[in-house]
């Protein structure tokens, strides 16, 4: 039941607050630091000291908890490490308000976005602009996403089908989470003068793997990936390589983020991320030579998406994490 997965002791909520308070704010302090070799190697042990502390800290709480705490974790980490790298590119360091507030309730991570806040009167009235057309998709992704929900419970009501309601609960909680309320989220920052954006761009329509990752699946970690592994490596060990890298260092977080919590499937998260790595390095020269042109390179990229998705979803992953959101069992 939902009980047991997600609801942990007070304990473990209160020092689960209390870590992630400190880590935002030990990345601020980073983040002023002038050298940037310094701030690099303090950031990165920033990354590492807060998974580990939390990883060994909330053992035996639950696995949904769990994930959820180190996701956080993670990602308040990992954004003093990409400030670190922009302010490094010449975008100045965030003040105190707007490091919580890029840290805290903003969920890309692009440092620029917030470090331009007072900007120009053009920025401000084309977020207004914006902000509405994100309210209307969000609200309506978020409908469908508890249609499917409840689709998916009825589903394992009346069939006991673990497949067919997992089917229709993962595209159900990816409709609320990442095309309804991180729209929503676009959307206030949008009308609070933040030229924010949707971090979902219609990731069906995208004609290659390339485009599926690099412009309209989770930009957020599109962006991360980019600032904190694949520039700083494109100039040392060449642009095919750092792509690689990238794509494991995607893997290794998202072990993280699903094996890590229900302390199985080991390395079946990152297998799916290696295939995907050799999978945009194999494109490139398959699209100079027109062989994924027109339906060829949909076809390709769902293939490619969907066909290992039970190795990054795991059973152990779902049995712990998802289906407990439904009431399955």
């Amino acid at each position: 039941m939902i009980a047991d997965a997600y609801v942990p002791s007070v304990a473990a909520l209160l020092a689960t607050a209390g870590a992630l308070a400190a880590v935002t704010l030990t990345g601020f302090v980073v983040t002023r630091i002038r050298r940037a070799a310094a701030a690099r190697s303090l950031a990165w042990a920033l990354v590492f000291a807060s998974i580990v502390g939390l990883h060994f800290g909330l053992e035996g709480e639950p696995p949904g908890f769990r994930m959820l705490a180190l996701i956080s974790a993670t990602l308040c980490a990992m954004k003093a490490v990409v400030a670190v790298e922009a302010r490094a590119s010449g975008v100045p360091p965030l003040d105190v308000r707007a490091w919580l507030a890029f840290v805290t309730a903003w969920f890309g991570m692009q440092p620029r976005l917030f470090a331009s806040r007072a900007g120009g009167g053009r920025a401000v009235r084309h977020a207004v602009r914006g902000a509405a057309t994100l309210v209307r998709r969000g609200l309506a992704r978020v409908a469908l996403g508890l249609v499917l929900i409840a689709l998916a419970r009825w589903t394992w009501v009346a069939t006991g089908s673990h497949l067919g309601a997992s089917l229709l609960l993962l595209p159900g909680i990816s409709f609320v989470l990442h095309f309804g309320l991180f729209n929503l989220n676009a959307a206030l920052w949008r009308a609070r003068g933040v030229p924010a954006y949707a971090l979902f761009r219609n990731p069906i329509a995208s004609r290659s793997l390339t485009e599926f990752w690099g412009r309209r699946w989770n930009l957020a970690f599109a962006e991360m990936t980019s600032l904190a592994v694949f520039r700083p490596l494109r100039r040392a060990i060449g642009p095919r390589v750092a792509v690689a890298a990238a794509f494991l260092f995607s893997g290794l977080l998202h072990e993280l983020a699903i094996s890590v919590p229900v302390g199985a499937g080991f390395g079946l998260p990152l297998a799916y991320f290696a295939l995907h790595g050799g999978a945009m390095l194999a494109e490139r020269p398959l699209s100079a030579r027109g062989h994924l042109a027109g339906w060829r390179g949909r076809a390709w990229t769902v293939a490619w998406v969907v066909a290992p998705m039970p190795i990054l979803f795991h059973v152990p992953f779902l049995r712990a994490v998802v289906w407990p959101l439904i009431g399955m069992v």
